[in-house]
């Protein structure tokens, strides 16, 4: 699939978006760590378009434009974390407002939403937005200023109709925003089935390497008023990411298309093995033909289904430990996108949440297949 520049995204992302160091021939851009920047003796600026870090970055804008480009907006903005760039989204609301917001997502996002609503009486109404039908119900009840859904979700990998959802929000003048993290542009663009604004945590999959906090929003509308509250509030919020932060994000997403197709190959094989076995009892994931979302995911989703799954085992808590803490590949570390394979029983993180006690969530890193189902089947017994 190309963009409207004709390059396919594994083009933009490999040459950085085209961007070098023309002073020096460099081809990779360079880190300038620089917070204030120099006037002339009549205090004209001698780059007009650097004042202050805060808000002005050459690195940083460079990693914007590859962003932008490949999710195929007209603009995008970087923050120090995907919950910073919600947290900006969500303070562009006036007191009283009204949210939709879905279910059963990243419970990082639920906890803050209902924090967040409570303090500044906002009406915050959480639906199954898997269900297309609920979720056209719960906008004509509500008017929500705002609908956020997550697809894939985490950790159910619950799968969202963007189109359906978009329809929703905007017959009643809402705003569509999604949290596309799980997928990352590569895999999907929720801008291109109708949302206004999409999230991503950048920390996982788009720059792959558990190195880096940072998080994005990306608008095909920058003139949308809420786009330019969004704008003013990092500035004067200060929810800013660093120049070599950036410069890293950079790196990683030179190889994001080829990690996506290693990953969602690597995870749909998994999850098809992990459905045959006889100790598993439920597994989730789009890329499965009996997942309840498959054919609303192979719509939107292209190139693969991410590197995210879930899975149940036979038994509680203390099977699905077991099995947990005889895996000698996967990392027993919270986080997803990675390089490397994750693990996480997350039960023992969040049990206040009604996470099953046998659930395993998975991050499948670029290792090779076999070695992965070779760990988990030792570990299943």
């Amino acid at each position: 699939m190309t963009l409207a520049n004709d390059l396919d995204p594994s083009t933009i992302a490999a040459q950085a978006g085209g961007a070098v160091d023309a002073p020096s021939g460099g081809v990779v851009p360079p880190i300038q760590a620089s917070t204030t920047f120099l006037r002339d003796e009549r205090y004209a600026l001698v780059n007009p378009d650097n004042i202050y870090a805060r808000d002005n970055s050459d690195i940083v804008r460079v990693a914007e434009s590859v962003l932008a480009r490949l999710e195929g907006a007209e603009e995008a903005l970087l923050f120090p974390s995907g919950m910073a760039a919600i947290a900006a989204l969500f303070r562009t609301l006036p007191n009283g407002a009204s949210v939709v917001a879905q279910s059963g997502i990243y419970w990082g996002t639920t906890k803050w939403l209902r924090d967040f609503s409570a303090r500044r009486d906002i009406a915050l109404h959480e639906v199954d937005a898997s269900d297309a039908a609920a979720l056209e119900q719960a906008c004509a009840a509500h008017s929500p200023a705002i609908m956020f859904i997550e697809t894939p979700s985490n950790p159910w990998l619950k799968t969202v109709d963007i189109a359906a959802a978009a329809r929703a929000a905007h017959a009643v003048g809402g705003l569509l925003a999604v949290d596309s993290t799980a997928a990352t542009p590569v895999l999907q663009r929720p801008l291109a089935h109708g949302a206004d604004i999409v999230m991503h945590s950048a920390t996982k999959g788009i720059n792959g390497h558990s190195d880096v906090l940072a998080g994005v929003l990306a608008t095909a509308a920058p003139a949308a008023a809420v786009w330019s509250d969004i704008k003013a509030d990092r500035h004067d919020a200060g929810a800013v990411i660093g120049p070599f932060e950036a410069w890293l994000l950079l790196r990683g997403m030179r190889t994001l298309p080829l990690r996506m197709e290693r990953m969602s190959r690597t995870a749909q094989a998994i999850a098809e093995w992990l459905a045959a076995h006889p100790k598993v009892t439920d597994v989730f994931y789009p890329g499965l033909s009996t997942h309840p979302g498959h054919q609303v995911a192979a719509r939107q989703m292209q190139d693969g289904f991410g590197c995210l799954l879930s899975f149940l085992v036979e038994g509680g808590a203390a099977e699905a430990l077991a099995v947990v803490g005889r895996l000698k590949l996967f990392h027993r570390a919270t986080s997803l996108g990675g390089v490397e394979s994750l693990v996480e029983h997350r039960h023992t993180i969040e049990p206040h949440t009604g996470i099953p006690e046998s659930l395993i969530r998975v991050s499948v890193g670029i290792e090779h297949v076999h070695d992965l189902i070779a760990d988990l089947e030792q570990a299943l017994g």
